[in-house]
């Protein structure tokens, strides 16, 4: 039997999503918190929890959570009982919360997004046949600000199934089971990233209008597992995978995605076996690589099976448009072309080791609801007063544009399973070669980029192509 130790000997405590500032603080170590202090420990075991093992369990320490679909339990013991937990015959594996947090940072301008995947041209009819219909799509965020029916169509937010976990404020426990919760956001993270898949509405002093998604006609369930900061904890996050799995059946075993636009330093041991468990019963799940750079991805976008995006911004982002939100990307008429309009962002986690990137898609700048600071609609833009848009960059922004795509690509055929779906995807992807590229930054002044190929993955989604019969 295999055993995994996660995180044990540093505890991920006191993260805080600084929004802007695209990292993770690094956890503390365990002799600056004293030799044998309490603290949570996740543990999976091989097979059910059955009565007697969590008796034996019980003899170490206190059970605080239960997770009996992945024969997981959250249990609050020494630092001394590690090893004696790790030794049991029944334990798999055995680690500590993993902090986790959005995966976004503030800043930039222009919507060109939709237009440079082909899934739709600016002014003209959508440039593929499907839009999501009867696919769900569970989004794993800070959930939706109080008034998003302001900014999404409401008919495709399934407010039955949204629910919270743990709302990122302990790791001591994984649900926080109050009503409505998940639609009290005040941070925008998860509103936003709906808003890719969806499509939104501009309120617009003179006339509003509606901006497409990648898939407006899928069914979006919100799942709150990160707190109103922007951070959250592995357990609740795997909380939210297990309650979204378990909706399937319900469902009438309806095609579904899951978008995580969130992570941390390590994979926890129930993150691990909650994302197995969802794959395992027909659940797609995506999540956003990182803004390490660098650095690394983070998990669980580095676990294999997770299917997980990179960001790559357009060369003329900053002076290709013609309007506030309307930037026509002109249609490259070769791979080549395409390759030469791109770019990988500086902040996108790049693969090291035994990680696993597999696709990348537009994270640079993103525009959408976000009420945190957003940017006024374009007549009080020029006045200098507060509103409700904002542009966002990173992988965060760059997780729904592929979750998107699976919804349509599920919608077209139900009935494949995750990891062909991943096959597709790579089949389908243009390929990015290591290179530099200098972005004029919209003042006159190039900004160059350079990345190589741990950062690219299988290369760019583009809808049309993975739709392709």
């Amino acid at each position: 039997m295999r055993k995994r130790w996660v995180g044990l000997g540093a505890l991920a405590i006191g993260v805080t999503l600084l929004l802007g500032a695209c990292s993770w603080m690094q956890p503390g170590s365990i002799d600056q918190l004293g030799a044998d202090r309490v603290q949570t420990f996740e543990v999976v075991v091989d097979g059910p929890l059955t009565d007697e093992l969590l008796a034996e369990l019980e003899g170490y320490g206190r059970v605080t959570d239960r997770f009996d679909a992945i024969g997981g339990v959250l249990i609050r013991a020494k630092q001394s009982a590690a090893d004696a937990l790790a030794g049991l015959s029944f334990v798999e594996s055995i680690g500590s919360p993993a902090m986790r947090y959005a995966h976004n940072c503030a800043a930039g301008i222009n919507t060109w997004d939709l237009d440079l995947i082909n899934v739709t041209d600016y002014g003209e009819p959508r440039d593929v046949s499907q839009n999501g219909a009867g696919v769900y799509v569970a989004i794993l965020d800070t959930g939706l600000v109080e008034n998003w029916r302001d900014y999404l169509p409401e008919d495709r937010i399934a407010v039955d199934y949204a629910k919270a976990f743990n709302s990122g404020q302990s790791e001591n426990s994984a649900v926080a089971d109050v009503p409505h919760l998940w639609e009290r956001d005040t941070e925008s993270h998860g509103t936003h990233v709906a808003s890719t898949i969806l499509g939104y509405r501009i309120k617009s002093l003179d006339s509003p209008f509606d901006v497409n998604g990648v898939a407006p006609m899928a069914t979006v369930i919100p799942v709150k597992v990160l707190g109103n900061s922007g951070g959250g904890w592995s357990p609740g996050i795997a909380a939210g995978i297990i309650y979204v799995t378990d909706l399937k059946p319900a469902l009438d075993d309806a095609p579904m995605v899951i978008n995580m636009s969130l992570g941390g330093p390590y994979l926890s041991p129930l993150e691990e076996a909650a994302i197995n468990y969802a794959i395992a019963n027909g659940v797609v799940v995506v999540a956003s690589a990182g803004n390490e750079g660098e650095t690394g991805m983070g998990y669980p976008g580095a676990y294999e099976p997770v299917i997980s995006v990179g960001a790559i911004g357009w060369v003329d982002e900053w002076i290709g448009g013609t309007g506030f939100w309307a930037f026509d990307v002109p249609e490259p008429g070769t791979d080549d072309e395409l390759i030469a309009s791109v770019y990988v962002c500086d902040f996108s986690s790049r693969e090291i080791g035994d990680q696993d990137l597999d696709v990348l898609a537009p994270g640079s700048w993103i525009v959408g609801p976000y009420l945190a600071y957003g940017a006024a609609t374009p007549p009080l833009w020029s006045r200098g007063m507060p509103g409700e848009y904002y542009f966002l960059g990173g992988t965060s922004m760059a997780a729904p544009h592929v979750a998107g795509t699976v919804a349509l690509l599920l919608q077209k055929n139900p009935n494949l399973e995750a990891s062909a779906v991943e096959g597709v995807l790579e089949a389908a992807a243009v390929p990015l070669p290591a290179g530099s590229r200098s972005v004029d930054d919209g003042s006159g002044t190039p900004v160059e980029f350079t990345w190589d190929t741990d950062a690219t993955g299988a290369g760019i989604l583009l809808a049309d192509r993975v739709l392709e019969p």
